[in-house]
């Protein structure tokens, strides 16, 4: 099992190098037919034309577009990714620094999505042919009809303006100090650290734009759960189960939702691929700084180093989670294996 799985990374790894490719070769061009002036917009207002030819030579842009490309993409195979022009920082550097908030928040969306999202599928199941069913569907139908973003706003408005229960900005609290930086995530940090109040203060800061997102995909996963429940629940080994008098609690947990899974487990890898693109939005909202603030400040002042290197970063983050999600298909469907 584990060497098939290491198969299929492989094969995996093999398909996402010409999709990088094609990936970086569509943003670099992209970026140069946008019509700004990403030099310009760095400048103060006194600088004169020679400032401004010295530092298109700095950064390469006095060279033609095949030209430029090429010297990205051996750079970045050199682990060179360039200098912001805005912040006049590696892009490396922030890249790094804003990376594992995202990920953090990542993680804690899909954790609260997914467990509200079983949880409600095997309720909706429980509850086929009554009212609470009907009740369910029409509420998960309202949670899917309102995005992300405007699910941010809300949350705020009501937990962090009117309640005053929970913050809504930033990572940490201002009067706590971070923890010593080991693995960029502030979570593990401040357990590795003892810190018990930066890891609350930290919890509490991702509470909200992680449940953003959960509600996101919550709705989703209930609906495919449930609805592969019903197919699932009439094939003939479901009778055998039942006629071997096992409870009907086993028969569920035990033998339908393993097979009713494989669809779910499709459609979160699918969804979590969307959830990295709503994490801009969300992220904005909340003031949180991770890789889509990072995103929205290099595009605002175009930033063309950095917009190309975080962009990387979001396919390589979703191929990586397919190739995942993959080797999970496999691992819980036995029909995928060899005989």
């Amino acid at each position: 099992m584990a060497r098939l799985a290491l198969v299929l990374l492989a094969r995996r790894a093999a398909l996402a190098l010409p999709i990088l490719l094609a990936v970086s070769a569509l943003v670099f061009v992209v970026l140069r037919l946008l019509p700004a002036d990403p030099i310009a917009m760095s400048l103060p207002p006194g600088a004169t034309e020679a400032d401004m030819a010295q530092l298109r030579r700095d950064f390469g842009l006095d060279r033609s577009l095949p030209e430029q490309y090429l010297v990205w993409i051996a750079r970045l195979l050199t682990g060179e990714f360039g200098t912001s022009i805005h912040f006049r920082r590696g892009v490396g550097e922030l890249v790094a620094q804003a990376l594992p908030a995202t990920l953090e928040l990542i993680a804690l969306g899909l954790l609260f999505g997914v467990a509200t999202g079983v949880g409600g599928g095997l309720l909706l199941f429980g509850l086929r042919g009554t009212a609470g069913e009907h009740l369910l569907d029409v509420g998960s139908s309202a949670l899917l009809a309102i995005p992300e973003f405007l699910w941010a706003i809300l949350l705020i408005l009501l937990f962090g303006v009117l309640l005053q229960a929970m913050p809504f900005m930033g990572r940490l609290d201002p009067a706590l100090t971070l923890p010593a930086t080991v693995t960029g995530f502030l979570l593990v940090d401040s357990l590795l650290a003892g810190d018990a109040a930066a890891f609350g203060s930290a919890l509490r800061h991702l509470l909200l734009p992680a449940v953003a997102l959960a509600i996101g995909l919550a709705p989703l996963v209930m609906r495919v759960l449930r609805a592969s429940l019903q197919e699932a629940i009439h094939e003939d080994y479901i009778a055998m189960a039942r006629l071997r008098g096992l409870p009907e609690t086993r028969v569920l947990l035990a033998h339908a939702l393993p097979n009713a899974a494989l669809p779910t487990i499709s459609l979160i890898g699918v969804q979590a691929g969307f959830m990295f693109g709503g994490t801009v939005l969300v992220e904005v909202i909340f003031a949180y700084p991770g890789l889509g603030n990072l995103m929205v400040d290099a595009v605002r002042n175009q930033d063309l180093p950095v917009i190309q290197v975080v962009a990387l970063v979001y396919c390589v983050l979703v191929l990586c989670l397919n190739a995942l999600v993959d080797v999970l298909y496999l691992l819980v469907n036995p029909r995928l294996r060899p005989a």
